[in-house]
């Protein structure tokens, strides 16, 4: 994902629907937003020029430990809800192992450019070619060489060249990675250095990073306890986690964690393993989930002379309140209605507890407050009982039919 320059993408967040530039200590502009640049806002004016080509700008300094703060917190937000590998190399540069579904949502929740391939340095460069909110599939086999082949030579920093390399190759007429890819190696090594031609060679030969690294959380909630005998069964295990366990939920006050860790150590080492956590279980759900986590790290066998339990991924759980929580602000249903009066509906209850559904409730015209029969309006599921002279008319209809159909 990527998200950099990151202190322009904190201020456009924070500011969202206006033109906005990062300055520097000295009050310059650092980086400026595409609507900014369009006004004439460029890198290295004074803030007083920057304003003056273009009035309604925001500009302002972000300081170094706001900007790590808030990135330190983007990645525990991704750690806790999307995936335990995360791996950042830059602030507003950051790699996770997770699946097409969960990026499309990761795209859209952060409104974010995302690359999805099987290497880090392509998806690095899917993401760069990205839109925000939208997610760039590179593909694997020809249609990942295709991919690459419309690299342009601007985002060829990712595989290792400097601002000073690309402007050479642009003296060149290298347009991209497909101009470079008819390089011999040779040539490639002489004309950007031994370092950085092998390694823009060994990437054009498929030597490139799969994996991503696991994320070590900042924000941990631990206990841990000594033994003085070693541990070989699960049931004494299970007692020393019911001592653990309370400290680590009264510390908790009522957040969510992601994952759940067990380090044993053992005459040989220390041994741990991690386990999801889904929702927010229970002390007994949890006692359970360490007992498979111990089981999982295979150290009972070796004796364990010491139990730590680990909480990460800390967050604040999410409540939905409603399907607009700020619906005063944002005037959502009176954009709808002026576009399409007849699209809501609204329901008027009739009585709760009545046994037969349409005798609950019925669904109202959100203007006019009329019925308004939908799909989901409840039918009748039963008929009215007719009366004995209904009943007995009835009978003498049905009589006087058959009689007129056995006439000769």
């Amino acid at each position: 994902m990527n998200l950099s320059p990151w202190p322009l993408t904190l201020l456009a967040r924070q500011h969202p629907g206006i033109p906005v530039a990062a300055l520097s200590e000295s009050r310059r502009v650092l980086y400026a937003s595409p609507e900014a640049m369009e006004a004439g806002v460029q890198p290295g004016m004074r803030d007083i020029a920057a304003l003056s080509r273009c009035p309604e700008l925001h500009a302002e300094v972000i300081s170094a430990p706001s900007a790590v703060a808030a990135w330190a917190e983007l990645l525990e937000t991704l750690y806790a809800r999307y995936s335990d590998r995360v791996e950042e190399r830059v602030p507003g540069t950051v790699f996770l192992k997770i699946s097409a579904p969960a990026a499309r949502e990761l795209a859209a929740a952060l409104h974010a450019p995302v690359g999805l391939a099987k290497s880090l340095e392509v998806a690095h460069l899917a993401a760069l070619r990205a839109k925000p909110g939208e997610v760039r599939e590179a593909g694997c086999g020809a249609a990942e060489k295709a991919f690459l082949a419309l690299t342009p030579a601007a985002h060829l920093e990712v595989i290792g060249l400097t601002p000073a390399h690309i402007e050479r190759l642009a003296f060149l007429g290298v347009r991209g990675l497909a101009d470079l890819m008819k390089w011999s190696a040779a040539h490639c090594e002489a004309f950007l250095g031994v370092d950085v031609g092998k390694r823009v060679n060994r990437f054009l030969k498929g030597e490139r990073t799969k994996a991503v690294q696991k994320y070590v959380p900042g924000r941990v909630i631990e206990a841990r306890m000594g033994l003085d005998s070693p541990l070989y069964e699960p049931s004494e295990a299970d007692v020393i986690f019911s001592e653990l366990l309370p400290s680590i939920l009264a510390e908790l006050r009522g957040r969510a964690a992601a994952y759940l860790t067990v380090q044993a150590d053992t005459l040989g080492g220390r041994l741990s393993a991690t386990r999801k956590l889904k929702g927010s279980p229970d002390p007994a759900g949890l006692l359970r989930i360490a007992g498979l986590a111990l089981n999982d790290s295979g150290a009972l066998p070796l004796g364990v002379e010491a139990l730590t339990i680990q909480l990460s991924g800390i967050q604040q759980p999410g409540r939905m309140v409603g399907l607009w929580a700020s619906l005063a602000e944002l005037e959502v249903t009176k954009d709808v209605l002026d576009r399409f009066p007849e699209a809501l509906v609204k329901v008027q209850w009739l009585d709760p507890y009545a046994y037969a559904t349409d005798a609950r409730y019925q669904w109202v015209d959100w203007l006019t407050g009329m019925v308004r029969p939908t799909a989901m309006t409840p039918r009748q599921s039963w008929k009215p009982a007719l009366t004995r002279t209904q009943a007995r008319q009835q009978a003498v209809e049905r009589m006087a039919l058959f009689f007129e159909a056995v006439k000769p």
